[in-house]
């Protein structure tokens, strides 16, 4: 017979940010990371694969293989080849923070595959905010038109407003980043998730 767990033992927590393109994802993951929440980004499969093939890191060659990833193992793709890597941060420290997650699938795959509380957190910020801080970030900017083909890509082909929709709770990213990062703290709170 298995043994019952610890009605006290910790839980382990997935935390999944989810939004578009420039709503503040990464921003929220890093300020997580800073206090040492692992984080898992889906989109590093696709950057190790771009750097496999030796391909420039650009939108038109990123959504290339994006697209061929999905087409070649599903739509729950980066949720495959993440799990591994999700369920080691779960069995070391107990946390996670999934940064990346698109399509409806791929969250499916992780509730399927994880035994653990997930948690969905949506960044939501307006769409001329989000593409002004495209084409102005240092890494990997966008013009508008990139930023709105990428938009209707994700939309459209990876089931990216499923897990968006189906959010725990949503932050609106309008303000400063202290202000969204504040917003966070104030859902870990209710929700009973020490730092």
């Amino acid at each position: 017979m298995a043994p019952m767990l610890s009605s006290t033992a910790p839980q382990k927590t997935a935390l999944i940010v989810v939004g578009m393109c420039g709503s503040g994802k990464s921003s929220l993951a890093a300020f997580l990371s800073a206090r040492l929440w692992p984080v898992v980004r889906f989109g590093e499969v696709t950057m190790r694969e771009l750097q496999r093939r030796g391909l420039p890191i650009q939108e038109a060659n990123e959504r290339a293989v994006r697209e061929e990833l999905r087409r070649e193992h599903g739509m729950a793709a980066f949720a495959t080849l993440s799990l591994p890597l999700i369920e080691e941060a779960l069995t070391a420290q107990g946390k996670v923070v999934i940064d990346g997650l698109y399509s409806w699938t791929e969250y499916r795959q992780i509730k399927s595959g994880l035994q653990a509380r997930l948690l969905i957190i949506s960044v939501f910020t307006p769409k001329a905010e989000r593409y002004r801080r495209l084409t102005t970030r240092p890494v990997r900017p966008l013009t508008v038109q990139e930023a709105e083909s990428r938009d209707f890509a994700e939309i459209e082909r990876i089931e990216k407003g499923g897990p968006i929709a189906f959010a725990d709770h949503t932050l609106m990213n309008t303000g400063t980043i202290q202000d969204l990062e504040r917003s966070l703290l104030e859902v870990l709170r209710k929700e009973g998730i020490a730092l």
